[in-house]
């Protein structure tokens, strides 16, 4: 069984989508969706530096459309499941049918620039913890008065309060834990600094008519999968102050049996923790383009084809 996931902020890199514009057809896709969300894709995606991509307004578009454009690239598939970590849940809820393309765009355009906002406050920003006993690791963030505002599982806590907080987390880390590594975010997203935002998503929300997933959706708030694809809109608006719970998907991810994991372009983290967290998966990170033929290959040998699916 495969599971296609979508990573979330701070996965993008300067020119990351170039090569994927070279396919057919895919210049032309992005265009169109820069049209219609008023924000060059292309530009951000190929030309600009890390500053430029590390806004939140800009790098959540820019996410969701590389996750968009790089799953697409592998033909009409029917995964046994999906899931995204923070705005890769948006890329998620399209893979599932649950909002269209455009429609994902135009909401994590609106959710990029609600977080910016929110994030314009108060300095803020997010750290990573790598290795130590969560339990402690929480008592220890909270005692510094941050939140865990990320539970990757696999030894991985994303740390998230004002840029103090997150220096005194510098100087002095939870027992246990080997580096403190601070993260290309603009703000300390899934906690009580985004509240702002949670209004303006929940009005673009109310303008939307989801469908519910055709695919099973996993939902990072606490794991579980969900079949209303109007409970997928109200967890995707409150999971901007929320934390996300990473570790449960994967929990759920091995009880539905899941043997092999794909991660949308800019793939590479979520790989990562599942290599540590779910023994025996096979995972596969879709970086560029050359890497297609190998995902196809796992798709075909894991996933049914959508048209095989349907009896067509």
């Amino acid at each position: 069984m495969l599971v296609l996931v979508a990573p979330g902020q701070g996965a993008q890199t300067p020119g990351f989508l170039t090569p994927w514009l070279e396919l057919p057809g895919a210049a032309d896709r992005v265009a169109a969706w820069s049209d219609a969300i008023g924000l060059d894709l292309v530009h951000y995606g190929t030309q600009a530096d890390a500053d430029a991509i590390r806004d939140t307004a800009v790098a959540q578009p820019l996410l969701v459309a590389a996750g968009l454009l790089s799953a697409a690239a592998l033909g009409d598939i029917a995964p046994g499941a999906v899931a995204g970590h923070s705005v890769g849940e948006i890329t998620a809820a399209a893979f599932a049918g649950v909002l269209d393309d455009t429609a994902a765009l135009n909401l994590v355009r609106k959710r990029g620039l609600a977080m910016a906002e929110a994030a314009a406050i108060t300095e803020t920003g997010m750290s990573a913890l790598l290795g130590g006993d969560p339990e402690v690791s929480v008592a220890h963030l909270e005692k510094l008065g941050l939140t865990p505002a990320n539970i990757n599982g696999a030894g991985q806590i994303v740390a998230a309060g004002t840029l103090e907080q997150l220096a005194a987390l510098a100087e002095d880390k939870p027992e246990g834990v080997r580096k403190v590594v601070p993260l290309k975010v603009a703000g300390a997203f899934h906690t009580r600094h985004m509240a702002p935002a949670v209004e303006t998503l929940a009005k673009a929300a109310a303008e939307l008519a989801p469908a519910d997933p055709k695919l099973t959706y996993v939902s990072n708030k606490d794991g579980r999968t969900v079949a209303s694809g109007t409970e997928v809109l109200e967890r995707l608006v409150g999971q901007v102050a929320n934390p996300v719970r990473w570790d449960l998907c994967m929990e759920t991810f091995k009880e539905l049996g899941v043997t092999a994991l794909i991660e949308v372009c800019p793939g590479g983290t979520l790989t990562g923790l599942a290599k540590r967290a779910l023994p025996g998966v096979r995972t596969l990170a879709l970086k560029t383009p050359e890497d297609l033929d190998a995902a196809r290959a796992l798709v075909a040998e894991t996933a049914t084809p959508a048209a095989d699916a349907a009896g067509a």
